[in-house]
């Protein structure tokens, strides 16, 4: 709804530095329903769009970015179900569902798939139960857990998934709300090593290195100022960290706009947004 009153989804991602679940203030922007806003949707409150709106004036691309983002998920997905053959996946930092989800994605490649979705507002989770139908051959679940709760995701999450067989953990525009403080890299690690040899890790993330200085300081007063959520902007280097113990899948850390596009497409801009695909590799 667009309206300002009564209940709406209310998160995607983690907020910086706090676990646990989030308040539902409708005056503070929020970075689920920014991003709905942004990719056309009604899930969202003046604060939301206010700052979308302040996001865009400072860096115009913000729009394209987003979809982008999208986008890279579609195909990362179906990547992950065609041709690596994953039939379970984790996707970490849900937010509030569009068109063409995980699951929907997946089970279109293989029914069976099986998609455990995470995310610690309670609001989104309920908005995704009432939307979000499995394939009768397949199955959906859905943990109320914070991304560094990696016990309470593993633990519910193994009540669904067999550990035993390959699984993709997706982490899509999530790991730059959670600051150093929170070491992020020991988070993707404990996920990674309760998944066996040939699992995946997919994310997406901001990127330090292909935005101008002042630009980032402009998108981080507004995310300060009107989401009251830091952003921790990384570069390629500090993304390579998440994959280790990995072998990269082609082409490697590139723009989300550039991984694996489909044919014939080219893309109308230049994202700021790093993104890979990592493959876990077999324990010496």
């Amino acid at each position: 709804m667009t309206s300002d009153e009564g209940p709406v989804p209310d998160g995607d991602a983690a907020i910086a530095g706090r676990a646990g679940p989030l308040p539902f203030d409708t005056s503070v922007a929020h970075q689920a329903r920014i991003y709905n806003y942004v990719l056309g949707g009604k899930d969202n409150y003046v604060a939301d769009r206010a700052a979308a709106e302040a996001w865009m004036k400072v860096y115009p691309q913000l729009t394209f970015d987003m979809r982008a983002n999208r986008a890279f998920l579609g195909r990362v997905v179906r990547y992950l179900a065609q041709e690596a053959g994953i039939r379970q996946f984790l996707d970490i930092g849900t937010g509030i569902p569009a068109a063409g989800n995980t699951h929907e994605i997946a089970q279109e490649v293989a029914p069976e798939s099986r998609v455990v979705y995470v995310d610690y507002d309670r609001v989104v989770l309920a908005h995704a139960r009432a939307l979000l139908t499995s394939h009768a051959a397949g199955g959906i679940e859905y943990i109320d857990a914070d991304l560094r709760d990696t016990g309470t995701i593993l633990d519910r999450a193994r009540q669904v998934l067999d550990f035993t067989r390959p699984v993709a953990v997706t982490l899509l525009a999530i790991l730059h709300a959670v600051p150093e403080a929170d070491d992020p890299y020991a988070v993707v690690k404990t996920l990674l090593d309760a998944v066996p040899s040939g699992s995946y890790l997919a994310l997406s993330h901001l990127a330090a290195d292909r935005l101008a200085g002042e630009t980032k300081d402009a998108l981080s007063g507004v995310a300060e100022r009107m989401v009251r959520q830091q952003i921790t902007y990384r570069n390629r280097e500090q993304i390579a960290r998440f994959f280790e113990g990995t072998d990269l899948v082609d082409p490697g850390i590139v723009p989300v706009e550039e991984w694996r596009p489909d044919p014939g497409t080219a893309a109308p801009g230049h994202s700021a947004v790093w993104c890979a695909v990592g493959r876990k590799a077999p324990r010496n």
